[in-house]
């Protein structure tokens, strides 16, 4: 379906995939809900869809009886970002907003993507790949950088899962936390400030600085209200600031990444920015940091919803490789 004009009508009828059967539900149906409202009251012809399950033939089925002309992927983390709700769509023939299968996949994977990045002479945190439940005893030796250790699972955002220690005996207790949720990654500590870029279309928007009030952007921190502060846009010097812009875009465009993102990073105590990961489908509440982002440029949220869908239709007329 081709878009003959800029009205909300001509965009066809949008099913917003929200909800999904990961660690970040409850998260993903606050973004779609926002989503939908802001589309509804553009005069969107828009549905939610709520995705319960990970079954590919329940999903297909479900998405298929909908008959819808775009889908707005609203999901998060397992089976929203990772590219198998993507494949779905692609088999559907079903345009969709965000990146593309492969590039979904490969930014959820905090090591592949890494590796990635890290190739292309960009900044990260040391780190050290562990397999889920492997043993633990001799690990805490073998890891040759500096504490504090950020240990995370290497398949989820939000932060969950998510620990900061400080002794290396600690190391079991953070492990097994992050192994219910998949593979583990543990990275060193860097000292900074907390920043992150989103990006929409192929422009880098205002950096954001996260100023959280515990010791770090963890999971209570990013959903509670009154926990965390924003400093939009970050109080930086104008080539720093060029500098963290620069970086994110060239991360977006290494992961073959369309339409939309956010790259969280650390601006160490010497300005040099640490990429941390690329989040692929960043919250979408009016209060979430890509939104603000768009504010500053004069991107209201309902705008930047249907930048999101005409994008998605330009993804579908001229398909990404990746």
């Amino acid at each position: 379906m081709a878009i003959k004009n800029n009205t909300a009508s001509s965009l066809g009828k949008i099913g917003i995939l929200m909800g999904g059967p990961s660690s970040e539900r409850e998260i993903s149906l606050k973004s779609g809900k926002a989503v939908y409202q802001a589309l509804k009251d553009a005069g969107v012809d828009v549905i939610t869809i709520d995705i319960t399950t990970s079954d590919t033939e329940k999903n297909t089925s479900l998405i298929k009886s909908q008959n819808i002309d775009c889908a707005f992927i609203a999901l998060h983390g397992f089976f929203g970002e990772d590219g198998q709700i993507q494949a779905i769509l692609d088999k559907l023939v079903i345009p969709y907003t965000g990146s593309g299968k492969v590039a979904s996949k490969l930014a959820m994977n905090k090591v592949a993507s890494r590796k990635i990045i890290e190739a292309a002479g960009i900044c990260v945190p040391q780190y050290k790949f562990i397999k889920r439940f492997t043993n633990v005893k001799s690990l805490p030796e073998q890891i040759k950088f500096n504490l504090p250790w950020v240990i995370k699972p290497v398949g989820h955002g939000s932060s969950v899962g998510l620990t900061i220690i400080d002794k290396r005996e600690d190391l079991g207790r953070a492990l097994k936390i992050a192994f219910e949720y998949d593979h583990a990654l543990v990275e060193g500590y860097i000292a900074g400030r907390e920043i992150t870029v989103g990006i929409l279309g192929n422009v880098a928007l205002a950096v954001i600085e996260v100023v959280p009030k515990s010791r770090f952007f963890d999971y209570q921190a990013k959903y509670t209200p009154g926990m965390t502060d924003y400093v939009v846009p970050a109080k930086l010097r104008d080539e720093i600031a060029k500098k963290v812009q620069g970086v994110a875009l060239r991360v977006h465009q290494l992961l073959g990444c369309f339409g939309f993102s956010r790259i969280d990073m650390i601006l160490d105590r010497d300005d040099v920015p640490f990429v941390l990961e690329l989040n692929s489908i960043p919250g979408l509440t009016t209060s979430s940091l890509l939104p603000k982002a768009a504010r500053v440029i004069g991107i209201d949220f309902t705008e930047l919803c249907l930048r999101l869908i005409r994008f998605a239709y330009e993804k579908a007329e001229a398909p990404l490789t990746r």
